[in-house]
């Protein structure tokens, strides 16, 4: 079963994490067999060792990792990769994909630029 954890740095505001669970709520609407969570870097729950243990014992057995993060800072190039390398410790039976981070998507930074130049209605 395919698994996908949608990460994102977290907020102690509440209404911040709303785009986030709305990127969750779009990918299990796309494939309802998939198993969608969201999991936060810091100041939300759940972490992302959670959220893999929770994937796994619902039968995930491939894990892709989307990290909403617009660029390459520190958290994309050193916190999630360290993650990343103790998930695959934690549950070795699990194949674990760490995406690129959504701002390095030529798809979304063309979208940005449309809806930066789309003449209202």
């Amino acid at each position: 079963m395919l698994g996908v954890i949608v990460f994102a740095h977290g907020s102690r505001d509440p209404l911040w994490r709303l785009p986030v669970e709305s990127v969750a709520q779009q990918i299990a609407r796309s494939d309802p067999a998939a198993a969608v969570s969201c999991a936060y870097l810091e100041l939300c729950e759940p972490d992302m060792a959670t959220a893999a243990r929770q994937m796994v014992a619902r039968g995930a057995t491939r894990v892709r990792v989307l990290p909403l993060f617009f660029g390459m800072g520190k958290h994309a190039r050193e916190d999630l990769p360290l993650l990343m390398a103790e998930l695959a410790a934690t549950h070795p039976q699990v194949a674990f994909e760490q995406l690129p981070t959504a701002g390095e998507d030529p798809r979304l930074t063309a979208l940005l630029a449309h809806i930066a130049l789309e003449t209202p209605a």
